[in-house]
C-alpha cells in the first residue's frame, strides 16, 4: 500500500553501472555514490520512502579480480558477479553506515516472481523493510540467473520493483540529462524530450540506437521499456543524470518551478490491477498462442467481458504446462505478428494443440476431461493493444 501521508512519496532510484564504476579502470565512482547516499538520506529526512536498484556487481567483481573485460561465458560472468556483489554491498553499507542508516540486500530473478505466493512474499518483505526505516538495495541475482529467467537489465528490474511497491516515482539515473530525439554526442541538433504521456508514440520520434556501456546491459531502449512498464502500474518515471542525484529532490518538489533538465513519463491514470500487472510483467512467458482475427477482436473490443476460447486458436508454439503464462498473438504474414496480450493458460501446449479450432462442448470428447470451458479466462488475460491497432 502507498503511504497515507499525502506528502510522503515512495521513490525507486535505479543506478546504472556507468554511474557506479569507471568503464575502464572499474574503480568505484565514489563522488557519485556519496551523492546518491546523501540524496537518499535527504529524501528520508523529508519522510519519503526510498528503494535503490543497483547495477555494477560484474564491474565491481572485475576490479576485485583484476580482470580487464567482462567475460563472454555465462559461468564466468556469474562467478565475477558473485565476487562483485559482496564488495558492492559492502560499499553501500560503508557509505550508508557513516550516517547509521541500515540497508538490506534484495536479490531477485524473474523466476522468483513467477509464483504468486513468492511475488507477494517479495512485496511484503520490501514493505516491511521500508516500515523498519531500512533502505532496500535491490539487484538481479546474476549468480543463478539464466537467459530465460533474467529480467535482462536492471531498468526492467527497477520498473518491476516500482510496480510491486506501488511507487510514486521511478528515477532511472543514466549518463545523460534526459531523453533526446537523437544522440546528443553525435548530433548537435538533437532536442530534449521533457514530457511524454505515451511511450509508444515516441518510437517514431526519437533515436535510441545507442546501447549501454561496455560494463552495462542497457541503453536508452531499455529505459523506454522500463518507463512503459512502470507507467502502466501508475508510477511516474524520470530519466535524469546519474552524476547529479540531488536533482531528484528538485524534480519531486512541487514548489520548485525551475526544475533541472530531465524527461518525465507521466503515470497512467488507469493503472493495471495488481494481479494483471503481475501476469504481464512478473511472469516468464512460457509459450505463444496464435489466434484468428475474430478472437483477437473479441479479446480487444470486449475487454473484461471476453475470455479466449479454443475455437479462436489457430496454432501454439513452445512447450508449457497448464497455469503457465503465454503470449497471445494475431499472426500477420505480411506485416508481422501482433501481440494481443498475455494470460494464464488453463491447458498445456499439447492439450491446446489437440483442442484448437474446436468448440468448448467438444473438449471433453477430445481430451476425456474438461479443465475449463476456455483456454484463458478473462480474469487471467491482459490485453496490450487497442482496437485501432488491429
Amino acid at each position: 500500500m502507498k503511504p497515507t501521508n499525502k506528502c510522503q512519496k515512495t521513490i525507486v532510484i535505479k543506478v546504472g553501472t556507468s554511474s557506479i564504476c569507471d568503464e575502464t579502470s572499474h574503480f568505484p565512482l565514489l563522488s557519485n555514490l556519496s551523492g546518491l547516499v546523501e540524496t537518499v538520506l535527504k529524501l528520508k529526512s523529508l519522510h519519503h520512502r526510498v528503494v535503490v536498484v543497483t547495477s555494477a556487481a560484474v564491474g565491481t567483481g572485475l576490479r576485485r579480480l583484476n580482470i580487464a573485460e567482462k567475460p563472454a561465458g555465462l559461468a564466468a560472468r556469474q562467478a565475477v558477479a558473485a565476487v562483485g556483489q559482496g564488495r558492492l554491498m559492502a560499499l553501500y553499507d560503508d557509505l550508508f553506515g557513516q550516517f547509521n542508516q541500515p540497508v538490506a540486500q534484495i536479490l531477485l530473478t524473474k523466476n522468483d516472481l513467477s509464483d504468486r505466493s513468492q511475488y507477494l512474499n517479495a512485496v511484503s518483505c520490501l514493505e516491511e523493510l521500508l516500515s523498519m526505516d531500512v533502505v532496500p538495495i535491490v539487484n538481479e541475482n546474476d549468480t543463478i540467473s539464466t537467459q530465460g529467467i533474467r529480467f535482462g537489465d536492471n531498468d526492467t528490474l527497477a520498473a518491476v520493483t516500482a510496480g510491486m511497491i506501488k511507487a510514486d516515482y521511478l528515477f532511472l539515473m543514466t549518463d545523460v540529462d534526459c531523453l533526446y530525439t537523437d544522440n546528443p554526442r553525435t548530433n548537435p541538433d538533437a532536442q530534449p524530450v521533457l514530457l511524454c504521456d505515451d511511450v509508444a508514440s515516441l518510437k517514431d520520434k526519437v533515436s535510441v540506437a545507442s546501447g549501454g556501456s561496455a560494463l552495462g546491459t542497457g541503453g536508452m531502449t531499455t529505459k523506454l521499456i522500463a518507463a512503459d512498464l512502470a507507467t502502466a502500474a501508475g508510477v511516474a518515471t524520470i530519466i535524469t543524470h546519474g552524476s547529479k542525484p540531488t536533482n531528484i529532490i528538485k524534480v519531486i518538489d512541487d514548489d520548485i518551478s525551475d526544475k533541472p533538465l530531465h524527461t518525465k513519463f507521466a503515470a497512467k491514470n488507469n493503472p493495471m490491477l495488481d494481479r494483471k500487472w503481475w501476469i504481464l510483467h512478473g511472469l516468464h512467458t512460457a509459450g505463444t498462442i496464435y489466434i484468428d482475427t475474430g478472437a483477437a477482436k473479441a479479446v480487444v473490443t470486449q475487454g473484461l467481458r471476453s475470455s479466449l476460447f479454443a475455437a479462436g486458436i489457430v496454432d501454439v508454439q513452445g512447450t508449457f504446462n497448464a497455469h503457465q503464462a503465454v503470449q497471445i498473438c494475431l499472426r500477420q504474414p505480411t506485416t508481422g505478428d501482433v501481440v494481443i496480450g498475455k494470460g494464464l493458460a488453463n491447458y498445456s501446449s499439447s492439450e491446446i494443440s489437440r483442442i484448437k479450432r474446436c468448440n468448448s462442448s467438444e473438449i471433453s470428447a477430445i481430451l476425456g476431461y474438461v479443465n475449463a470451458d476456455c483456454v484463458v479466462h478473462r480474469d487471467n488475460l491482459v490485453r496490450v493493444v487497442q482496437e485501432q491497432q488491429l
